[in-house]
């Protein structure tokens, strides 16, 4: 362990959960066990995925702040991965922001985190989470400790889990809205968050919520769980519910979500998505990852079936009172501005304020205020003006503060009035650019950048595409000003270029020997109807001739378009055929000899090449959830032996007990999923459950293995442990650990083969 983790762990003791830094803890202490070569690489990278940390890519010659690569002390091929040692090369913190809800002063927190150990640039994901690049691997426990202490976690930002929840922005303020879905979100992420039945999915799992069916809100028809609020009459009260859908997903394979419940009461929200949780991680693929997707088994099974199962598994669900225990503080999330509501007359003074208010501002349904959007070109703000954002913030609005699924920030509650003031203070800071939801804010994914898989500079696109249109948006046609462009640096869709207007993503052609950087193109996707359908391929042209293509179609959509005709009518009327040819000329490539511009991509004046893809980490490899819970009590075992060898043999003693009931609760949970933290009742499950049936027993020692365990347990923690006794039970604790391990090995052995 670090000095300085231990210092920052002294420091923000009483201002961390306990939940959330023991969790750190056991991170810092599996970290400390894979640089000394005992933990697998396999499961450690399982491990430090679920704790948000990615590894990154850096053959692309660039970083965020324009630094050439050759320039960092990193080496190109991104980690090194020997038993003693730890990344040389710095990788990737993404931090989940639910719904998308931050404070002033997280964002403090957030900007002081990336200045310390990033490149002082902060990322807003179309996930609504914050991403900060350039973290090196040692310095990770200190950052999630410093989260930590403001209420913000890694956990379950990456890996084979339930990701970041994200909900609409305006919700509460929203016009349209049945209801605030914001408390109902900030449960069931609370509530699925390291929940035993999310630990042994194939793949990772997307939630979004949206207050109402017809505007984008949360995207809910292309997410694995998606929940639309609704309100219903029943016996003459009014009372809250969802339409609940499953199955969508983007990707190579777009699945739209299918309906699950029409209506689904507010109280059988979080056991409806725990049972869901069950069935996915009992019967979703695990082997083939690129089927392992909730989308493939909703589709394998048929919606009927798949509804019959969760029907089957929810009423065998043992009663949590964590699914009904939030309901009676949802008043709770509801918001108190920070100004009085005044209005701002009818006298604009310049155009520039009238743009901005045009576009960024949105009128809620609460009168005298509304929700100010800042638009961050390709999702990035600076710490510096992240930290003036901050302050902005606390003048005008307080606390009410999200990130979008558009990688923008929006301030809700100002008071009309302060507008000409905020926007003044937005532009001295250059966040006051006008364009947000329209044909300049466009999303894109990190793409080559940083991303192993990455084919085409999508961020290097963008930012042209941005740059060329923001000089006439406001001549072009309000029906083409009001397009959406997405991009996508491969076909994973990490860009959601699939519900956009005009989609584009990454892919690559060769001529006469020469790799060129290309892009399909995708038209006529539904942004709107929380992404009610899907755009169609319609050919790849070189990236170098994009822009090209953006002005061909807008010109033909707002020459051509009849009456109020919208762009996804436009598209299907012109088929497939006619935008195909539409593009065709400029499907040519010149030789390389006329013009070498075609085979480099954009922002990078290297030639292209494909030889710098790595293996993807967006979900990692599937690892036994009993192998990863159990590499947390190696962690715990491994802090006794520093302790003993510090000379603690108090703690060394404590520690060495901790981890074998550790082990023994995921033996356990795996079957008693609300055991609790209880010793007594984690010691009497495990005796009846694994040693009195003799599941636990070695063919050669029988149950001696769990004798340590009952007997410190039975015996208390000793005033003054012996020397001798604590490095007994050091060696029983490791002989305990691994005999979890070959437990789980043999019964996993003889499932196979009883199949």
């Amino acid at each position: 362990m670090t000095s300085t983790s231990a210092s920052w762990r002294e420091l923000l003791a009483d201002q961390m959960p306990p939940d959330l830094a023991e969790e750190i803890d056991v991170y810092e202490a599996q970290l400390d066990l894979r640089r000394a070569g005992k933990i697998d690489e396999r499961v450690f990278a399982e491990t430090r995925l679920r704790r948000g940390v990615y590894g990154q890519r850096y053959d692309n010659g660039h970083r965020h702040d324009g630094t050439a690569a050759k320039e960092l002390p990193f080496p190109s091929d991104g980690l090194t991965k020997g038993p003693d040692t730890v990344w040389d090369a710095p990788g990737m913190m993404r931090i989940k922001i639910p719904y998308g809800g931050v404070t002033p002063e997280q964002l403090d927190v957030l900007a002081d985190l990336a200045e310390e150990y990033s490149d002082a640039i902060l990322h807003i994901t179309t996930r609504q989470d914050v991403q900060l690049h350039y973290v090196h691997i040692d310095d990770t426990p200190d950052l999630m400790r410093r989260l930590a202490a403001v209420g913000i976690t890694t956990r379950e930002a990456c890996g084979n889990g339930v990701r970041n929840v994200t909900g609409c922005q305006l919700a509460g303020v929203c016009t349209t809205e049945a209801f605030d879905t914001t408390a109902y979100s900030d449960a069931l992420f609370r509530f699925l968050l390291g929940h035993p039945d999310c630990q042994d999915f194939g793949r990772k799992f997307k939630i979004a919520f949206s207050g109402c069916a017809d505007e984008p809100c949360g995207l809910v028809r292309m997410h694995d769980f998606g929940a639309i609020a609704q309100v219903k009459n029943v016996d003459g009260q009014e009372r809250r519910g969802f339409e609940i859908h499953v199955g969508g997903g983007l990707g190579t394979t777009p699945y739209q979500s299918k309906v699950l419940y029409e209506w689904l009461p507010a109280e059988e929200l979080l056991p409806v998505a725990q049972a869901i949780g069950r069935v996915f991680g009992r019967l979703g693929e695990k082997k083939n990852r690129n089927r392992a997707r909730i989308k493939f088994l909703v589709a394998k099974l048929g919606i009927e079936e798949f509804r019959r199962l969760i029907d089957e598994e929810r009423a065998g669900l043992t009663e949590d009172p964590r699914w009904t225990s939030y309901l009676p503080e949802v008043d709770s999330f509801d918001e108190e501005p920070a100004r009085e509501p005044l209005a701002l007359g009818d006298d604009v003074p310049s155009p520039e304020l009238a743009r901005w208010l045009e576009s960024n501002v949105y009128r809620q349904r609460q009168p005298g205020y509304v929700v100010a959007t800042v638009a961050l070109p390709l999702g990035d703000i600076s710490s510096w003006q992240t930290r003036r954002l901050g302050e902005i913030a606390r003048r005008y609005v307080g606390d009410h503060v999200r990130t979008t699924v558009e990688q923008n920030i929006v301030l809700r509650w100002v008071s009309e009035a302060d507008l000409p003031a905020l926007h003044e203070e937005l532009v001295a800071i250059g966040l006051g650019e006008p364009g947000a939801g329209s044909i300049v804010d466009i999303t894109a994914c990190p793409g080559t950048d940083t991303c192993k898989l990455g084919i085409s500079s999508s961020r290097g696109l963008a930012g042209e595409l941005r740059t060329r249109l923001a000089t006439r948006a406001y001549e072009m046609d309000e029906a083409a000003r009001g397009l959406r462009i997405k991009i996508s640096g491969c076909f994973n869709s990490c860009g959601q270029h699939h519900a956009a207007d005009i989609g584009f993503f990454g892919n690559s052609r060769k001529l006469d020997g020469y790799t060129v950087p290309h892009f399909q193109v995708v038209l006529g996707g539904m942004w709107r109807e929380n992404a009610g359908s899907y755009g169609m391929a319609i050919g790849a042209v070189p990236s170098k001739r994009i822009p090209e293509v953006v002005d061909t179609i807008t010109a033909r959509f707002v020459a051509e378009r009849q009456g109020e005709e919208s762009f996804q009518d436009f598209i299907a009327r012109l088929g497939k055929k006619e935008l195909g040819q539409m593009i065709a000329e400029l499907k040519t490539i010149p030789a390389h000899a006329d013009d070498p511009s075609y085979y480099t991509d954009w922002g990078d004046a290297r030639e292209f090449t494909m030889g710098d893809l790595g293996v993807g980490e967006c979900a990692g490899e599937v690892v036994s959830s009993l192998d990863l819970e159990l590499s947390g009590a190696e962690s715990i075992s491994f802090e006794a032996q520093v302790a003993f060898e510090d000379g603690d043999l108090v703690k060394a003693d404590e520690r060495a007990y901790a981890a074998m009931l550790a082990a023994a609760a995921v033996l356990v949970r795996a079957e008693y999923p609300l055991i609790g933290s209880d010793p007594d009742q984690i010691v009497n499950e495990f005796r009846e459950r694994f040693y009195d049936t003799k599941r636990f027993f070695d063919r050669f020692a029988g149950g001696k293995f769990a004798r340590p365990l009952f007997d410190r347990h039975a015996a208390g923690a000793p005033a003054e442990p012996g020397e001798d006794d604590v490095r007994y039970l050091l060696e029983e604790t490791n002989l305990f650990i691994d005999a979890a391990h070959q437990m789980e090995i043999r019964e996993a052995g003889a499932q196979s083969a009883a199949v």
